[in-house]
């Protein structure tokens, strides 16, 4: 079957209310969510695209669609829900970092099914996809959604395409034990396996990186990505281990950096590059999305990235 999608990704799309300045109450609006912020990073880097998620009938549901559309990304398979509204989210930032607060109970996207995926258009896009872009944070926003993440997987799976999986644990939406169980299994259904260093730890108790790589692998996965924040990251092949090297930046913002990282990675990967190249395409992406703020705003385009490799 022809592939008419390099990347397709499906979860939740959110409006980002971002803060400017530590302690004052003034804030950015913008864009979030990790898979919607991996494909419009996708998207910036030549990917043809789609997103599968659904929205509430309301402006914060009618600004994410437009996003999507002046993004280049395929929205035909998304459903608006009148009956309940699209998510929000806040960033404050401190001395410890940037820290969430989420408004995204009973959102649009929480109703997901999986009935939704055998009907036309967002089955046809899992099937006419290269790639399958899933996170462990679409599996947490309710049991139906992560029902409906699994069944993505199995269609993708199914005709053929790549699927990569981000742990992207948040202990705030579900407990450890359902958490290590749903994400273990997602990763044995995975191709390409992307934790982070806290994910390990929280999941495992891992904190080495060829531990870390190591239980990827056992779990299935056919390719390991660790994302090492300003360490760069260790990609793996199942065959062959690379260390990729930070980038020196000075961070602004890191909301949305391992979306950008993941996005990259497979746009680049869909485009013919080999995992290796690709992993380092994407730690020079990420190194530059940090430099402002907000998850999607500071997303970079290839000129930009090529410029810093």
């Amino acid at each position: 079957m022809e592939k008419t999608f390099d990347v397709v990704a499906l979860g939740e799309g959110m409006v980002e209310f971002n803060q400017t300045k530590a302690g004052q109450p003034a804030y950015l609006r913008g864009f979030g969510g990790d898979t919607s912020n991996a494909v419009v990073a996708a998207a910036r880097a030549g990917a043809r695209c789609a997103y599968l998620t659904r929205v509430g009938a309301d402006e914060f549901g009618t600004s994410l669609l437009s996003l999507w559309r002046e993004e280049g990304v395929d929205t035909a398979a998304i459903e608006t829900d009148a009956s309940h509204p699209s998510g929000v989210y806040f960033v404050t930032h401190g001395s410890s970092g940037h820290e969430f607060s989420y408004l995204r109970a009973g959102s649009a996207a929480s109703r997901m099914s999986p009935l939704w995926l055998r009907e036309g258009r967002a089955q046809d896009r899992l099937r006419t996809s290269k790639t399958l872009h899933v996170s462990g944070i679409s599996m947490a926003i309710s049991a139906s959604a992560c029902d409906t993440v699994f069944a993505a997987m199995q269609l993708a799976r199914d005709a053929g395409a790549l699927v990569s999986f981000d742990a992207n644990l948040r202990l705030g939406l579900w407990p450890l034990a359902r958490a290590r169980a749903c994400i273990e299994e997602a990763v044995a259904m995975s191709d390409i396996f992307l934790p982070s260093l806290e994910d390990a730890m929280s999941l495992r108790g891992l904190d080495q990186p060829d531990a870390i790589i190591d239980w990827g692998h056992a779990l299935g996965a056919k390719a390991v990505v660790l994302k090492l924040g300003r360490d760069g990251a260790r990609a793996s092949d199942g065959t062959r281990r690379e260390r990729i090297a930070g980038h020196a930046a000075k961070p602004i913002d890191a909301t949305g950096a391992g979306d950008c990282f993941a996005g990259n990675l497979l746009a680049r990967m869909a485009q013919g590059a080999n995992l290796f190249d690709a992993a380092r395409y994407a730690n020079a992406a990420a190194a530059l999305a940090i430099q402002g703020f907000g998850a999607v705003a500071p997303l970079p385009r290839p000129a930009a990235v090529q410029a810093l490799l």
